[in-house]
């Protein structure tokens, strides 16, 4: 058999056939601030701004926040399905269950960045695509980074308490508020987010470190004034506050777990705007408990959205919220405008722009291997 007829057996093909395509899309539901913001696409109601042009060409386009179950309304969509955009922010779990059912599926598209919430290995033995709209927020994730560790560093969220509660103790805030300048601060993962957070972090006059499977570029990383560290465990005591951007992958899924947490500085102040899971969620809580952990901030956590018992939401000296930090106004018309992008690409038949393939003829982005 020719290669080219291989291929085309163990791929679902990508390429759009003739005819009304049927596509869902899950985001999360905005009620009554929907109609606040013309631009505000991300949610159901706004549903990425496509459905006009999508049913104008005859496709079905099915949109819910209803995800979660046998009985969701995603779940009855599953069999017949073509195309299924999901979101990090409110994300549609993709086991290899659903895949086996969705007899139609050829693509998985994701509004945004990181899509962990999928199977890819089923996704890639199934034959699909799965492509996410890349760099549409990397820069609303960093500056939400940057946000978050002066929010720790300053101590800021007790004195903002107090204002809102009638309080005045300023040395209740003073004690533990401290200066970002000269302080040492790691990201462990350097890619499009890690390093657009270390150009903003330098004006700070931060001492710079970085871990990462790839080293930067010479001039970069002199430019940025960055450390490379080959060794995690080896960074991890240097550093004052440490900040999570790897993907989540198998290899990082609860990297940070009770020993890990151990070999970091006591007080180190930890943000994580990646995922949840590369966490050990008790470890996290028993670590801000302890003290060991001096501060804790993201907007990532597991499952999501997150149950009202999580021990994140009641651990000492946190700064969590939910999900938001690569939602912002800007990052939704931007990943909006990407998938947009590629739902064309695919009914014409054309590639994808290379960096946005996570699964591609049964093999995955190296970020995940």
């Amino acid at each position: 058999m020719a290669t080219s007829a291989i291929k085309s057996v163990l791929t679902r093909h990508l390429h759009a056939s003739p005819g009304s395509k049927k596509i869902v899309g899950v985001f999360y539901k905005a009620n009554e601030y929907a109609a606040l913001n013309p631009n505000f696409v991300g949610c159901v109601e706004g549903a990425l701004g496509i459905r006009d042009w999508l049913e104008s060409q005859g496709h079905q386009y099915i949109v819910t926040d209803d995800k979660e179950g046998p009985n969701s309304e995603l779940e009855k969509h599953i069999p017949d399905l073509h195309v299924l955009i999901t979101t990090p922010f409110h994300p549609a779990y993709v086991t290899a269950e659903r895949i086996k059912k969705a007899k139609n599926l050829q693509l998985l598209l994701t509004a945004g960045i990181g899509s962990d919430h999928i199977d890819l290995p089923a996704a890639a033995a199934a034959g699909l695509t799965v492509a996410e709209v890349t760099g549409s927020n990397v820069v609303s994730v960093a500056e939400d980074e940057l946000m978050r560790i002066l929010i720790l560093v300053r101590n800021f969220l007790p004195g903002y308490h107090q204002a809102i509660s009638g309080e005045w103790n300023v040395a209740a805030i003073a004690h533990r508020a401290y200066d970002l300048e000269g302080k040492t601060v790691g990201t462990v993962g350097a890619g499009r987010i890690g390093k657009l957070l270390l150009q903003r972090l330098k004006p700070f006059n931060c001492n710079l470190l970085y871990h990462d499977r790839l080293k930067m570029d010479p001039e970069l990383e002199n430019q940025i004034g960055a450390k490379f560290e080959e060794d995690l465990d080896a960074m991890l005591p240097k550093c004052d506050i440490i900040v999570i951007n790897t993907p989540l992958t198998e290899k990082t899924r609860g990297l940070f777990d009770k020993d890990r947490i151990a070999k970091c500085k006591k007080g180190v102040l930890i943000v994580n705007n990646a995922r949840g899971a590369i966490m050990d969620t008790q470890a996290v809580a028993d670590a801000c408990s302890s003290g060991h952990v001096a501060g804790y901030s993201g907007d990532v956590w597991f499952p999501q959205p997150a149950p009202k018992d999580h021990p994140w939401r009641y651990m000492p000296n946190h700064a969590m919220t939910p999900h938001i930090s690569g939602t912002t106004i800007d990052a939704q018309l931007r990943y909006a405008a990407g998938t947009k992008d590629m739902l064309e690409r695919y009914f014409k038949g054309e590639e994808f722009p290379s960096q946005n393939y996570i699964v591609k003829e049964g093999k995955l982005a190296s970020q995940y291997q």
